[in-house]
Order: C-alpha cells, then sequence, then structure tokens
C-alpha cells in the first residue's frame, strides 16, 4: 500500500468514526444519561439468528431478561422471550449533532428487552451509548487543544524562523522551558487548585486551554525549521527585492510553506491530547459525571471488585487503541508524502 492510499484509508476510517460520534444521539440506542436500575453491571447482549429449539430467524434478536424473581444472574436471559431487533425506531428525544432534536434511532428493541452492546456499569446505563456520547467530550478536547497549540507553534516559530536574532533566542528558550516541564503533573496541580463548585463545563474549557498552552514548542521548533528553509529561497527572495512587506511574505510564500507540518503535528496531538483528557478524568480531576467523557466511563475500573469481576468495563479502553493507530497511521502518511513532495 503506497503513502498515498494509506493516508486515503486513515482519512475515510477517522471520518467515518467522527461522523458516528457526531451523530452519537442517532446510533446510540439510548441517552447516555438513561439508568436501568435492574441491569447493573449486565454483560454485552448477544445477538442471536438461531433460537433456543434451533429455528433461524432473518431478523436478528436478543433474549429478555429474566424476572427478578428467578434466581440467576444479573444479565441473565430469559430464554422463554425473544425480542427482535429493529431498525429506525423511536426512543427518547436527543440532540442530534448538537443542534435539532430528534427521537430516532438506527436501532432498538421492544421494552422489556434490553441491548447493551457493550454491557452497562453500575447504575445500568448502556456503555455503547456513553461511549458514543463520551467521543463528543473527548475527541472534541483533543482537537480544540490540538488546534490551540498548533495555532500558538505556528505565531511563536514563524516569528522565532523568520526575524531570528534576540527574538529567536528567547522564543525557543521559552521552548525548551515548556518540553521539560512535567506538564502531566502541572494540569494535577492546576486542577487540585480550581473550587469544586464550579460547573463541569468550566472544567472543560479550562483542561483544553492548559493542554493547548502547554504544548505549543514541539510545533513552533517544526515550524521554525521549516521557516528558515523557506524565507531563503529564489522566490522569497525575488519577492523581498520588489519591496514586498513582511507580512506578504509570510502570509503568501514562507507560512504556507509549513501547512503540511501543522496538518500532521495536528493529527499526532489530537490523540495525545485525547489521552491526556482521558487520564485525567480517569483519576478525577477531569471532566466528571454528568458529562460521559471516555474517562468517565474508565474510572470504574478503579475498584478492584469491578477490574476482576466485569471485564466488560475494559472495552472502552481497547476500543480506543486501533482509534490511536489510525490516527497515527494518517500522520506517519502525511509525513511520507511530505517528504516525497519536491521542494
Amino acid at each position: 500500500m503506497t503513502h498515498r492510499q494509506k493516508l486515503v484509508c486513515s482519512a475515510a476510517v477517522l471520518a467515518m468514526f467522527s461522523c458516528v460520534i457526531l451523530f452519537a444521539g442517532f446510533f446510540a440506542p439510548y441517552d447516555f444519561a438513561a439508568q436501568d436500575r435492574d441491569a447493573p453491571f449486565a454483560p454485552p447482549t448477544a445477538i442471536h439468528f438461531v433460537d433456543a429449539a434451533g429455528a433461524f430467524h432473518i431478523r436478528p434478536f436478543v433474549y429478555g431478561p429474566r424476572d427478578s424473581g428467578q434466581t440467576a444472574a444479573i444479565g441473565a436471559a430469559d430464554l422463554r422471550q425473544s425480542y427482535p431487533l429493529h431498525w429506525f425506531v423511536l426512543g427518547a428525544p436527543c440532540k442530534i449533532a448538537g443542534l435539532n432534536t430528534s427521537r430516532l434511532r438506527l436501532f432498538g428493541v421492544e421494552k422489556p428487552g434490553r441491548i447493551f452492546l457493550m454491557g452497562s456499569d453500575a447504575y445500568g446505563r448502556d456503555q455503547f451509548s456513553r461511549f458514543l456520547y463520551g467521543g463528543q467530550i473527548s475527541l472534541l478536547a483533543g482537537l480544540i487543544a490540538a488546534i490551540l497549540s498548533v495555532s500558538i507553534g505556528i505565531l511563536a516559530g514563524g516569528i522565532a524562523g523568520y526575524y531570528g536574532g534576540w527574538l529567536d533566542g528567547i522564543l525557543m528558550r521559552g521552548a525548551e522551558l515548556f518540553l521539560a516541564l512535567p506538564w502531566l503533573y502541572l494540569l494535577f496541580a492546576v486542577r487540585a487548585a480550581l473550587p469544586l463548585h464550579i460547573s463541569q463545563w468550566q472544567v472543560f474549557l479550562l483542561l483544553i486551554s492548559l493542554m493547548g498552552l502547554i504544548g505549543w514548542a514541539r510545533p513552533a521548533r517544526l515550524i521554525r525549521g521549516v521557516v528558515l528553509s523557506a524565507k531563503e529561497r529564489n522566490f522569497v527572495l525575488a519577492a523581498r527585492g520588489f519591496g514586498a512587506s513582511d507580512a506578504y511574505l509570510l502570509r503568501r510564500h514562507v507560512l504556507p510553506q509549513t501547512y503540511a507540518v501543522l496538518l500532521t503535528q495536528i493529527t499526532l496531538l489530537v490523540p495525545q491530547y485525547v489521552l491526556a483528557e482521558v487520564t485525567l478524568t480517569f483519576l478525577g480531576l477531569g471532566v466528571g459525571e454528568p458529562m460521559p467523557s471516555w474517562g468517565a466511563l474508565l474510572s470504574s475500573l478503579q475498584q478492584y471488585s469491578v477490574l476482576s469481576s466485569y471485564w466488560w468495563m475494559f472495552l472502552p479502553a481497547l476500543l480506543l487503541i486501533p482509534l490511536f493507530v489510525v490516527f497515527y497511521a494518517a500522520a506517519d502518511a502525511l509525513q511520507e508524502l511530505h517528504k516525497s513532495v519536491p521542494l
């Protein structure tokens, strides 16, 4: 597979995943806050085509839960009652892409049947639905923080590389200082110093700002190197000879040479910042309930009873691994394509 094909495949996978996350209200069978107190830590629901009598069904179905009076484990199925899986069903009202309210869901089963594709948590909330809704928070945090870091990086790196001298010295020494900072511990300290009564959205915005401000140094150093090379090219020198201003040269000739590096850096930084948000929330210092970020889904794994008894609670973490792999594959393909393009 060529680097271009690798990039196209990675971009297609990321685009499809982002669409599912963006329209979580349509793809999730339940609201992220909907609780079923009769099904705490229910295992993933098995989808069947063959019933207990051995008969094949064209439409997939799930078995209903056992009655509370029956002695059985939580989440055990009642083989006497099945519920077919329906497509494009009506559920509780929800926001689609954060804008329009709709009741339409991609799939679902009639009550009292349940469909927990990734099991449920301690409150009987569907982990699959919470994973989709949580992606809106965690991916948004990673994307905004990455754009903020790169924006500061292109400003600092562009100025340092183009003007050089004492400006270059100050900015690059500052970048080295930021690279040496133990940023994760700094985030811990800042979050711990915040008052407890601030809203979760304020915590969310503050963490995004801190991650973006701390991570500007590496993009700035890379952009500085590109600007140092670009400002000495013949067409830039010719434009300067015709009286072009510094602002014009930066906007039209120098900074466009950094776009490939910027795109690669954003692709690399998004999963790093997503992991930072997940880590902070997992440790109780990030976005908390009722917002269902990916870190909140994993926070229950701090309890040994959950860690040892309910294997499906690991599923959100396992799903993040291929997502991060695709991000890094896209960044690698971008970098290789940039190297192969003649300057």
